[in-house]
């Protein structure tokens, strides 16, 4: 799903002022209807993804935006800024000084949406089912470093890792370690359809037709006990084919606020609008864009022909051309704004090159022009993906060392192919799953990465992604990420593109759209409320 100094802290200092001109807080309140979000994404059974809202299983920003609204995690992301605070825990602490034994207590009387007590046993069930199920597209990785949960108590759960791990308080604040109901989901496999047995600040209804939620409501949980304070008691899901027709329903004012997934030309024409109705807000980003190898495909095995696409993209062309200038070139995998990034490609590669490219693919011993064929997602990623990727088939070809064909697959086919490695170059975005560098750079080249690449670096995975997580004050773990950076901008596994900004547009009376995306760009519903 893609961090770095505080987000939200801008965001505020950024929009706050936009929605006091509308009204500010003050007019806000609980009750007046739902509050309506639309979206684009999708939630739909496959064969691949048999069990969508499953915290076992999902690992996507849409589905994540549910979870983190339905289910408790031991702590949670805060209203802004990075460090975790405590959830269904009331408090978590290192038991050590090596950052190898974690230890929570939760929070008393705690229950979940159909009665049951929530126990350390059940955080424990949560934890270990996870691991048994290994859903290989799933976050399991985010829970790989843990050697076991132990349960001292009725509310103690104490864990022990394998290894030091600094990320860790961050991690179990995902969905990947959400809290399940222990008589309700089984231990061994994955729970079917659109069931949610949780303890999060809402509970939830579907619709749903043909495998497909067509309806979501959020129900506001009076038994809820954690950080999160709703200023709402309802909020309703909207979906949408395209971006057009949301903006459409939230113009006519038959939803209020939509975030996913603004197309650039919404963006732009929105920032241009003068609407008495209608705000466009802005903020950074850490969403990034980037192309996936299989480094073990033979089309692109060798690594020169990787270096040398590197050389030829036009990220400032490529964020003007099919993004009007909506994101930001990225020139490493660590996004800016993130502790330790730095422009290792441009550091590296310098501007666009055919001539420069040339030479690597000669020194290389790589005939041209270099057959490839590039996949994306015609539904995952907005609409400007296929113009995107037309761009880069076309700054490929032009620069006469290419012949780059294009694949576009839906989602539900491209997601377990790719895994699988069934494409040699394939298009992907990455949200973060929490605000560090390490979310950065051991999902994409570590071991169990999410990917599923063959590629491997040993200097990183044993020894900078490791060193790393020793460090508890996060600035010191820069000059890991630093290196890593260097190496993947030589080594070429994946090639970052873009780094996207946050876009929430919202109706003149809603309250709280300054607050609605948290550092990981997830949304948080429980902010919302309808002014006077």
């Amino acid at each position: 799903m893609n961090r770095k100094t505080l987000v939200l802290p801008t965001v505020a200092a950024l929009l706050a002022p936009v929605l006091v001109a509308c009204g500010g807080s003050g007019g806000a309140g609980k009750g007046g209807g739902a509050i309506v979000i639309g979206t684009t994404d999708r939630f739909e059974e496959t064969t691949d993804a048999p069990a969508p809202f499953d915290p076992a299983a999902a690992y996507d920003i849409g589905v994540w935006n549910v979870l983190h609204s339905t289910f408790q995690t031991l702590l949670r992301l805060p209203r802004s800024g990075t460090n975790p605070v405590p959830d269904a825990a009331s408090k978590c602490a290192w038991s050590d000084r090596k950052n190898e034994q974690f230890r929570c207590t939760l929070r008393s009387g705690l229950k979940f949406s159909n009665g049951h007590a929530l126990t350390a046993e059940d955080v424990k069930f949560s934890i270990d089912r996870a691991r048994a199920i290994n859903f290989e597209n799933g976050p399991v990785s985010l829970l790989s470093n843990i050697d076991r949960v132990e349960t001292p108590g009725e509310l103690e759960v104490v864990f022990q890792l394998k290894t030091p791990d600094a990320t860790f308080p961050q991690k179990i604040a995902t969905p990947a370690a959400a809290i399940v109901d222990a008589e309700s989901y089984d231990k061994n496999k994955l729970d079917n359809g659109f069931k949610v047995v949780g303890s999060g600040p809402y509970t939830l209804q579907t619709e749903e037709k043909d495998g497909r939620v067509v309806k979501a409501v959020l129900n506001r949980n009076k038994s809820y006990q954690g950080a999160v304070e709703s200023q709402n008691d309802k909020v309703e899901m909207r979906f949408y084919d395209d971006a057009r027709s949301m903006e459409k329903a939230l113009k006519s004012g038959d939803i209020d606020i939509m975030n996913r997934t603004l197309s650039p030309d919404q963006v732009s024409r929105l920032r241009g609008e003068a609407s008495k109705d209608v705000k466009l807000l802005e903020a950074p980003g850490q969403e990034i864009s980037y192309l996936a190898f299989n480094t073990d495909d033979p089309a692109v095995k060798n690594k020169a022909v990787r270096q040398a696409m590197a050389q030829v993209v036009d990220r400032p062309a490529l964020a003007r051309d099919s993004y009007e200038r909506t994101n930001d070139p990225l020139y490493s995998l660590v996004p800016m704004g993130i502790t330790g990034h730095q422009n290792s490609f441009s550091n590296k590669y310098g501007d666009p090159s055919a001539e420069k490219a040339r030479g690597i693919l000669r020194a290389g011993n790589v005939s041209t022009p270099v057959p490839l064929t590039l996949t994306y997602t015609t539904d995952h990623y907005g609409e400007a993906t296929e113009k995107s990727f037309k761009t880069l088939q076309k700054q490929l070809n032009d620069s006469g060392l290419f012949s780059v064909k294009l694949q576009g697959k839906e989602w539900s086919d491209f997601r377990p192919e790719a895994a699988a490695g069934k494409y040699a170059v394939y298009g992907m975005g990455w949200f973060p799953d929490f605000p560090d560098p390490d979310n950065f750079v051991a999902p994409f080249v570590g071991k169990d990465n999410f990917l599923r690449s063959p590629y491997r670096n040993n200097k990183i995975s044993n020894e900078l992604i490791p060193d790393s997580r020793e460090a508890a004050q996060r600035e010191a773990a820069a000059k890991y990420f630093q290196q890593a950076q260097d190496i993947v901008a030589d080594e070429v596994p994946v090639l970052p593109l873009w780094q996207g900004k946050q876009y929430v547009a919202a109706r003149e009376n809603v309250t709280g759209a300054e607050w609605a995306l948290n550092s990981a760009s997830e949304m948080q519903p429980w902010e919302l409320a309808r002014g006077v």
